[in-house]
C-alpha cells in the first residue's frame, strides 16, 4: 500500500472532525461571544456607563467626565484527545467518515469546551491591568434552590434580574439547564399553553424559548450538595476565547507495531466578562 495514503486518512479525518465539533460537540460554544486569541493569556477590556453633566451656565467650562475603564484576564489551556487504530484495521475504519473514533474525539473535546464555560459562568473572574485582582458572581446575582427545581418562578426572578440591571433586550439570552429541570417546566401549565408560550413546547417535546430565553440542555452543570447550579445569561456577558480550534493528525505508530494514532488538540478558556449579565438559578437536582 503506498504510504501516500496517509494524506488520505488526514485529510478525511480532519474534515469529519470539524464538522462534529461544530455541529455535535459543545452545546454552549454558540451561545457565548467568542474571540480568537495569541498567546497563553489574554485581555478584554471593558468600558462602564458615565455619567452626563448638568450645564450650570453658558460659556461654562467644559467638563471633563471620565469613562471607565475595566478588563479581564483569559488564561487559555491545551486539552487533548488521542487513540490507536490498529494497522490491519485502517482500511475499512479510516475510510469511514461517522467511524466511532472521530465521534468519540469531537465529541470529547466538546464537553471540554462546555465545561470551561460553566465553569467561568459562575467562578472566580480575573480582572485589573494584569489580572491581579479576583471577583466572584455577587449573591445578588444567585437564586437559592429552596428545595424545588426550575419554576416559572424562579425564571421570572432571573428575567427580573436581568432586566433590573439594563442588560440589552435585543441581545439573545440564554438559559442552560438539565433534562430533569425542563421536565419540571414542560409540567407548568404556563409554560405549555399556546397563550403563554408561541414555541407550543409540549407539543414538540422540548422546551425552545419561553420568557425570552433560549434553553440549551445539558447535564454538566455543577452540583453543591443537592442543590444543582442552572445559568441564565445575555450572549456577551459570556466570553470563549479560542487559542487554537480543535486540530487532528493522523500519524504511523513504529513505536505500537505501526498503528495509526489520531490525535486531537486544541486550546481554549473563558471568563465572565460581566457579573450583572449573569444569574445561577439553584434548582433541586
Amino acid at each position: 500500500m503506498s504510504s501516500q495514503i496517509q494524506v488520505a486518512f488526514n485529510n478525511l479525518y480532519s474534515a469529519n472532525i470539524m464538522l462534529l465539533v461544530q455541529q455535535k460537540g459543545s452545546r454552549l460554544k454558540d451561545a457565548v461571544r467568542q474571540e480568537v486569541v495569541e498567546g497563553e493569556i489574554a485581555y478584554f477590556d471593558q468600558i462602564g456607563a458615565g455619567s452626563a453633566v448638568k450645564r450650570q451656565s453658558r460659556h461654562a467650562d467644559t467638563p471633563l467626565t471620565e469613562t471607565p475603564h475595566a478588563r479581564r484576564q483569559v488564561m487559555l489551556e491545551d486539552y487533548e484527545y488521542s487513540d490507536l487504530i490498529d494497522r490491519l484495521d485502517q482500511v475499512k475504519t479510516l475510510t469511514d467518515p461517522t467511524s466511532a473514533y472521530s465521534q468519540a474525539a469531537a465529541h470529547a473535546l466538546g464537553r471540554a469546551m462546555d465545561d470551561v464555560i460553566i465553569a467561568a459562568a459562575n467562578g472566580t473572574a480575573r480582572t485589573g491591568k494584569t489580572g491581579q485582582n479576583s471577583i466572584a458572581l455577587p449573591s445578588g446575582q444567585k437564586i437559592a434552590a429552596g428545595g424545588t427545581g426550575l419554576t416559572l418562578a424562579k425564571l421570572l426572578q432571573a428575567k427580573e434580574v436581568l432586566d433590573a440591571a439594563e442588560n440589552d433586550p435585543d441581545e439573545p439570552r440564554y438559559v442552560a439547564c438539565p433534562a430533569k429541570d425542563i421536565t419540571v417546566l414542560l409540567s407548568t401549565t404556563q409554560v405549555t399553553s399556546s397563550d403563554y408560550n408561541t414555541v407550543k413546547a409540549l407539543a414538540a417535546g422540548q422546551i425552545d424559548t419561553f420568557l425570552g430565553f433560549k434553553f440549551v440542555r445539558t447535564q454538566r452543570l455543577g452540583l453543591t450538595g443537592s442543590d444543582r447550579a442552572c445559568l441564565a445569561w445575555r450572549q456577551s456577558a459570556l466570553l470563549l476565547a479560542i487559542g487554537q480550534t480543535p486540530k487532528v493528525k493522523v500519524t504511523e505508530r513504529p513505536d505500537k507495531s505501526y498503528a495509526t494514532q489520531v490525535y486531537c488538540a486544541m486550546s481554549v478558556g473563558a471568563t465572565r466578562m460581566e457579573e450583572e449579565g449573569i444569574v445561577e438559578i439553584g434548582t433541586l437536582a
